[in-house]
């Protein structure tokens, strides 16, 4: 820690992005003199991106609030953290008594993962408040990847990892890591790891509408039209379960249900899939043919199939084809973590629950204790027992990152009461009566809980705080616990027992599978980690099966019912849809200089070239009368925004393209270099009525749009 003239050198974890690249910040007299990358990182190894350098002007923006404040009207005003906190568990408990504890909504932004006393601490309060009305960012992205785990290995938490580092033929649908660093697979400098790929005379093949920055990168990049990805998906199946007639491989005694998957895809040919998808017959069989013949092969998918109307379809198809391959539980194929800090097996374990209740107006199910956030909206604005009068948002924007943006407006602007835990007044705490915003990340200890279970390679780091918590500042945990303290006083009933992250962490690592109590040699603790300024190396991720399995008898469930069933979903709307010529499909796009919404704050990490523009092929412009450049309006059924065009043949025809995460236009917020760049919104194009039935996960990907000049 800081605290003198001296120059430092600190060590940690950059905690903007899932590759938690490790860092080298040189300090003195308190200020950041310079950031680059930890050349001794086991997992980065010197490798960073631009956003990293952006961490010193968060830390410095002068938009970041350090104070309680509550909204007077349009203003707002600067109040303590004693009446910020009466406040809050008095309007809680009144609104609870009035209308039930389901009167009171949760969301949870995706930042509260990259923090672990967010993780920790957060039930201390939100806990007491026995709502069943809780959302979280998880619904509007990686939902399909949790409820494949739960159902297929017994636990949400077991998604099973690329091997990267070993593999040689890696199948990308959907998913562009370059950009993303990962996503679901923690994995910094992708583009070296892609290159000693090819060099050990390994492929990369991506099947993704646009050329991403990672089709660039493979040895093989194919065109498929977007949201027909589970055709393809089964159809590959399909062709995988021919070629391996009469194969033994290490997994047969432990899958269950293979032989009634087998069954009923068989009218997925490939001669379909290329009518729906638009790749060629050949090609799928080619590829099928590459998948089984490779000594070690993987498939992956993210965003692309994770997002869309049969995300959670497509996650389970990509852990069948695994299977039937072999690479599942299998060097240079999927491989699940061993993290120190063990998810699964550990004691802060959660293997999740399915359906145990529905949401009030739109029937959609639960997921670990979470309603889908398209649930949302229309939660607020339904009148009737449990409808949702006040909201706790924590770490959040989702009028700018939810689906139908508008309509969140009118949601949250109708609530009686709002509290958002947040540095920033963003487009959706404007609404919020009182905003409690903690300390920065330098300015507490970190430990990646979520990212060590998701990571190419068994590592751990302890990130010490950078500088001291500033006089009057809380920290997020620490706002969760005085909450907790106070709610629990007016309930009447006892606050959770007062542990620090710190000693909850030094307990799971003490519990974990490399600590004493699992007679480890290493024997790890908190105290022992702190000593490793770059962290430890475990080593590569490793077979684990069948002991690692959560499953009650400790085989593979291949054939869920309702994925079974939804097959007949796919056959009935996918295979019979026509194209409509006079719309397009619109697709959504990341930059490597983003993350999330608020990181539009930052100067550096905005400035050049504007990146919220539409991209679109050049077909498309000579067919609608259009031109590079044009300002155009585009619409869909719940709203339309009006931006400039790019022509790019990176995108097939028929398809447009927008980034996420923009639409800072908004009255009412303080976010100062985020106006100067305020781009439109792709989330007030897309319908909270749109979403995949199974898991209730947002669509935001293939949303029909019409485009017209001006």
């Amino acid at each position: 820690m800081t605290t003198s003239t001296d120059i430092h050198y600190h060590y940690r974890a950059c905690h903007l992005c899932e590759a938690t690249c490790g860092l080298e910040i040189t300090v003195k007299d308190k200020k950041i003199l310079s950031i680059k990358g930890n050349k001794e990182d086991p997992l980065s190894h010197g490798y960073f991106c631009p956003k990293a350098l952006a961490l010193k002007e968060v830390q410095n923006d002068p938009d970041r609030l350090k104070t309680p404040v509550k909204r007077v009207g349009s203003d707002w005003k600067t109040i303590s953290w004693d009446e910020a906190f009466d406040t809050v568990v008095e309007q809680f408990v009144m609104i609870r008594e009035n209308h039930g504890p389901n009167s009171i909504g949760i969301y949870l932004g995706n930042p509260c993962v990259h923090n672990y006393g967010m993780m920790t601490h957060a039930g201390h309060f939100l806990g007491l408040l026995k709502t069943r009305n809780r959302f979280s960012a998880t619904s509007l992205d990686q939902l399909p990847h949790h409820l494949v785990g739960y159902w297929m290995y017994g636990h949400q938490m077991m998604v099973p990892i690329p091997d990267i580092d070993r593999t040689d033929y890696f199948l990308i649908i959907g998913g562009n890591p370059v950009v993303s660093n990962g996503s679901m697979m923690t994995v910094p400098n992708i583009k070296k790891r892609i290159k000693a790929l090819k060099a050990r005379g390994g492929k990369l093949v991506v099947i993704d509408p646009r050329r991403t920055e990672t089709a660039k990168s493979a040895s093989e990049h194919i065109f498929i039209r977007p949201g027909s990805d589970a055709v393809f998906l089964l159809a590959l199946l399909n062709i995988l379960f021919g070629k391996t007639q009469g194969k033994v491989h290490h997994l047969d005694n432990i899958t269950v249900g293979l032989d009634q998957v087998k069954e009923q895809i068989r009218r997925f040919t490939p001669e379909i899939a290329e009518t729906v998808c638009g790749i060629d017959v050949n090609t799928i069989r080619r590829l099928g043919a590459e998948l089984f013949s490779s000594r070690k092969a993987v498939c992956y998918g993210r965003m692309g199939v994770s997002v869309q109307s049969y995300g959670t379809l497509c996650q389970w198809i990509i852990q069948l084809i695994n299977i039937v391959i072999g690479s599942l539980d299998k060097e240079g194929g999927a491989l699940f973590s061993s993290p120190a800090f063990d998810t699964i097996a550990g004691p802060a374990s959660r293997p999740g629950h399915y359906d145990q209740w529905q949401s009030r107006v739109g029937d959609l199910p639960e997921f670990g204790g979470e309603l889908p956030s398209v649930a949302m909206a229309e939660e607020m604005l339904t009148a009737g027992e449990g409808q949702i009068k006040a909201m706790f948002t924590a770490a959040a924007n989702p009028v700018l990152t939810a689906s139908n943006g508008t309509q969140l407006e009118k949601a949250f602007s109708s609530l009686d009461f709002m509290v958002s835990l947040d540095p920033y007044i963003n487009e959706t705490t404007r609404f919020a009566d009182i905003i409690l915003p903690p300390t920065t990340a330098l300015e507490h200890d970190h430990y990646d809980i979520a990212f060590n279970a998701l990571s190419v390679r068994n590592t751990a780091r302890y990130n010490q705080p950078l500088f001291e918590k500033p006089e009057g500042s809380r920290h997020d945990w620490e706002i969760y616990t005085e909450l907790g303290k106070r709610l629990a006083d007016k309930l009447g009933v006892k606050s959770k027992p007062e542990m620090t992250p710190e000693q909850m962490l030094d307990f799971s690592l003490q519990t974990g599978p490399y600590g004493a109590h699992a007679g480890h040699a290493l024997k790890l603790s908190l105290e022992s980690l702190k000593k490793e300024k770059n962290g430890i190396d475990f080593g590569p991720l490793k077979p684990s099966l069948p002991e690692r399995l959560a499953t009650n008898d400790k085989k593979i469930q291949c054939a869920p019912a309702l994925l079974i069933k939804d097959l007949d979903r796919v056959e009935q709307e996918l295979m019979k849809t026509p194209t409509d010529p006079h719309r397009f499909l619109l697709i959504g796009r990341r930059h490597l200089f983003d993350a999330n919404s608020w990181l539009h704050n930052v100067k550096r990490l905005v400035k050049g070239k504007d990146r919220c523009q539409l991209y679109i092929h050049p077909v498309d412009l000579e067919e609608h009368d259009l031109k590079d450049g044009d300002r155009v309006t585009v619409s869909s059924g719940t709203g339309s925004v009006k931006v400039a065009l790019k022509v790019t043949d990176e995108i097939i025809p028929g398809v447009v393209c927008l980034p996420h995460g923009w639409g800072h236009h908004r009255n009412g917020i303080k976010l100062s270099v985020a106006r100067e760049h305020a781009g439109v919104s792709f989330n007030d194009l897309t319908d909270d009525k749109a979403f995949d039935p199974i898991s209730g996960n947002a669509v935001l990907n293939a949303i029909s749009v019409k485009i017209t000049k001006g």
